[in-house]
């Protein structure tokens, strides 16, 4: 069961927010027992991209078999 604080992983696209499925966010508060999450993404050096409300079934838990892959983001000017 996925919990506030835990890491997630996306498991498809988030185009409003600039998402791709692999990105890793932070959980900040589970809605409905679980139905849906509210996540945090982060830079690696900590600066937040995107807050966005996730559908249990857009996330998966991170496992100790997922490696860090970083994508650099094309930032507006």
């Amino acid at each position: 069961m996925i919990k506030e604080h835990d890491r997630i992983v996306l498991t498809c696209d988030l185009p409003k927010e600039g998402l791709k499925t692999g990105d890793v966010g932070m959980v900040i508060h589970v809605h409905r027992g679980g139905e849906a999450f509210e996540v945090e993404f982060l830079t690696l050096d900590g600066k937040t991209v995107a807050v966005a409300t996730v559908q249990a079934s857009e996330v998966r838990p991170v496992t100790n078999r997922d490696i860090t892959h970083a994508l650099a983001l094309k930032l507006a000017v």
